[in-house]
């Protein structure tokens, strides 16, 4: 943990320097085009200024200078924090006035919000806590956008902000007064990934379900957290140790392709929930008990329109029960929606939409001839050149301090790197010496007169480095360097800023003569920000110290490679594999695509093969990718490559081949979708048409091209993976889905006995299909 004192003295021309800081809305950064291209799509806007965004961004989203600012205490009744809120936010409101973006003047913003999740962390800043609240929101509200201001986990929130709720389920949330409406700002679709854990998923029957169950209950507005899953390119991730895929399960995935069946099925819900609309925006909701874990809501107006919802709260067990006269069946954990108070239009444990399963195609397939492969590969590596980083110190802005420095006040988190150094005398009788360090993390490595002797590495839950190192003496002087690494900044929780990072000690030498220790913290360490090869900007690869020769050092600490390659063919997502490597950073023509760590894996057990929908979810209840590297591809944008002669530049920290690195597209291998006698109708289609089963395929210009799988009965398994039960199954079933579907982009079959026949008497059979799509001619 950091004081605060600390920042009073360091960087002082930072502070002086801080009101010439230019606004950067370059780029990926602009905001007002970003705004625009949202309005043009048809889409309304919640403005989330903040300027406290959580978000797993490097720092919550703050600028690291503001810790430099003497005197100041984030995110409390602090008048200089207070001063760069007011700017920030004011400045944001300025730029969309300016615009006309805002509702009040005919554009698409319809909210703003200040702050983010302060409730869940305000007990710690005391009294100050909620006089900072009350002027945030005179501040906010004193900026006149014509919209109204609402604070997410505010249960304070003074009016007439609204506060509003984040979280997996949010059904039961009450807003602190009934002049404001119930709104849901985050329903978590899935959940970030760290580096060393599995990775979270989260069922579309359970994201349905919340949905259904928070406008079941009055809820009036709802945003998913995340919908569209992103990356963390260059050094934005936070954490510690958030991995550069920001997937978050979303239902459009990190690549930007739909994931079925959660985006379809959350498309169907809401399909569902908008025929309600007359309904609830006409009148309250009245709940009454159908039983135990058994609720029937309606929403019926003086005019005669009538919604109700029909849940089933219990984790295990399924229920029939009637209403207005009707009967109807409930599976566990699942809502029921009637726009008609009649018919059922949805059921949120019952997937109407197509699944499909994706995988990544390497550039060089495995398929290919040996003698194929081998040119490909030649072709490939033969540009490989590299340069070593120097060990050590190599820069002239190096400086010496007899004490161990906290890295991120001295880094200013200009680097992930910090180098710490130090030379001491030993005798050559000074045998089987132990080097200890103690770290406040992310990573460190540490090198005995040049070699490294150990690495060391936290975890997202505790990110502090201990290590013992064994230490091979030389007669006379000896050198120490150790390099510490973050691996993003604290992002969340109170005083969350002042979590510090590096080698803070001790640094002992244990084992001396006499079995004596010397302390070496207060000795005189030399410091260096960032690396040689940072300072040369070796990353836009275009340095005239590149080296090639015959032989490509591998596996060796601390060398930086570039090589040129083509861009993958085709129109698909693009995505680097790089197993073979160890932990560093990646460049694509000058563009970072953020940390790599395949050799960081997760825990070998914990990991559910499949997860039961029904009951609460949580971040740890349905997780994948066990024993494996939690991030394997990292995604690179197809806008940053050109046809040919693209730039790849690595910087490998403990070694690695990059002759192994390969490139892959994201490709959907197979379609699927099973349907049961007792689901409902499709949304899109007629409530009389009965159970049907759609396919489609994930491109417009894509065709059904085989069905790989067709069977009416008890078939078993999930997409990718289906089998025949113990009835149905026959050759006709593949025969009717094949003339029913074969060079259609989409096609639709009736799930009945009429068409397929009856397997098997007295029981609910299903229609399960397994398709593959393929580009149409001219495509």
């Amino acid at each position: 943990m950091l004081s605060r004192h600390l920042y009073s003295g360091i960087c002082t021309n930072q502070f002086e320097a801080r009101d010439l800081l230019q606004y950067d809305f370059e780029g990926r950064k602009d905001l007002v085009k970003f705004v625009k291209v949202a309005w043009e799509a048809g889409l309304l806007v919640h403005l989330r200024i903040g300027p406290y965004a959580c978000a797993e961004w490097n720092y919550g989203g703050f600028p690291l200078w503001l810790h430099f600012i003497p005197g100041i205490v984030l995110r409390t009744d602090n008048k200089p924090f207070k001063v760069e809120m007011k700017r920030f936010t004011a400045k944001i409101v300025e730029m969309m006035k300016q615009e006309n973006l805002y509702a009040s003047q005919g554009g698409p913003i319809i909210l703003s919000q200040v702050e983010n999740e302060y409730g869940n962390i305000d007990s710690a800043y005391g009294k100050g806590a909620k006089a900072y609240i009350n002027w945030a929101a005179l501040m906010a509200t004193s900026l006149d956008t014509g919209v109204p201001w609402i604070m997410c986990q505010q249960d304070d929130a003074p009016d007439p902000i609204i506060n509003t709720c984040n979280g997996f389920y949010c059904d039961q949330f009450t807003p602190n007064s009934d002049k404001k409406p119930k709104m849901w700002t985050e329903n978590w679709s899935g959940w970030f990934s760290s580096f060393g854990d599995p990775v979270t998923y989260r069922p579309a029957e359970d994201v349905a379900f919340s949905t259904a169950r928070f406008y079941q209950l009055g809820g009036t507005f709802l945003n998913y957290y995340m919908y569209h899953g992103g990356t963390n390119f260059g050094r934005t991730a936070g954490g510690p140790f958030i991995t550069t895929s920001y997937d978050y399960d979303a239902p459009i995935d990190e690549y930007g392709l739909l994931r079925q069946p959660k985006w379809g099925h959350l498309k169907d819900v809401h399909a569902a929930i908008k025929r309600c609309e007359d309904a609830l925006v006409a009148t309250d909701p009245k709940t009454t008990s159908l039983g135990s874990n058994l609720e029937a809501t309606v929403y019926k107006t003086e005019s005669g329109k009538c919604a109700a919802f029909l849940a089933n709260v219990d984790a295990e067990s399924d229920a029939t029960v009637n209403f207005n006269g009707n009967s109807y069946h409930l599976p566990a954990w699942s809502v029921s929606i009637l726009p008609d108070c009649k018919t059922v239009a949805h059921n949120t444990a019952k997937i109407n939409s197509v699944a499909t399963v994706s995988k990544f195609v390497r550039q060089l397939s495995r398929d290919d001839s040996a003698a194929a492969a081998a040119a490909a590969a030649d072709a490939f590596i033969s540009g490989w050149s590299w340069i070593y980083e120097p060990i050590g110190i190599s820069s002239n802005g190096a400086f010496a301090k007899r004490e161990l420095l906290e890295q991120i006040n001295t880094t200013a988190d200009q680097s992930d790197y910090l180098w710490y150094s130090l030379s001491i005398e030993l005798k050559e009788d000074d045998k089987n010496i132990v080097l200890h360090v103690d770290s406040l993390g992310h990573v460190l490595y540490a090198f005995i007169n040049g070699e490294l002797a150990a690495a060391g590495k936290g975890s997202h839950s505790n990110p502090n480095v201990s290590m013992d190192v064994p230490f091979s003496v030389l007669p006379g002087k000896n050198k120490i360097d150790l390099l510490s690494l973050t691996v993003g900044l604290q992002n969340y929780g109170a005083y969350y800023d002042l979590q510090g990072a590096g080698v803070t000690g001790p640094v002992l030498l244990k084992g001396l003569e006499n079995r004596s220790t010397i302390d070496l913290s207060s000795q005189q360490w030399t410091y260096q920000i960032g690396l040689r090869g940072e300072e040369l900007r070796l990353f836009d690869g275009g340095s005239s110290l590149w080296a090639s020769h015959p032989t490509l050092p591998k596996n060796r600490p601390l060398v930086w490679y570039k090589t040129t390659f083509d861009a993958p063919s085709g129109t698909s997502p693009v995505a680097i594999d790089f197993t073979g490597m160890g932990k560093g950073q990646a460049w694509i023509n000058g563009e970072s695509i953020g940390r790599y760590w395949p050799t960081y894996t997760s825990p070998n057990n914990g990991c559910t093969d499949s997860c039961n929908y029904r009951g609460p979810f949580s971040a740890s209840k349905c997780t994948k990718g066990c024993g494996e590297p939690t991030q394997k591809y990292y995604h690179v944008p197809r806008a940053w490559l050109q046809p040919t002669d693209n730039v790849i530049v690595l910087f490998e920290e403990t070694g690695g081949d990059p002759m192994q690195i390969s490139f892959a597209t994201k490709v959907a291998q197979s379609v699927c979708s099973r349907i049961s006698e007792t689901h409902p109708s499709p949304v899109e289609m007629s409530s009389g048409s009965g159970p049907t089963l759609l396919l489609s395929c994930p491109s417009p210009n894509q065709v059904i091209s085989e069905i790989k799988f067709a069977s009416f009965g008890t078939p078993r398994g999930s997409c990718g993976d289906f089998h025949q039960g113990r009835c149905g199954g026959s050759g006709d079933d593949l025969a009717v889905v094949q003339k029913a579907c074969v060079g259609l982009s989409r096609c639709n079959v009736s799930v009945s006995t009429d068409l397929f026949g009856e397997p098997c008497k007295g029981t609910t059979k299903s229609l399960a299909v397994e398709a593959s799509c393929a580009y149409g001619k001219g495509s």
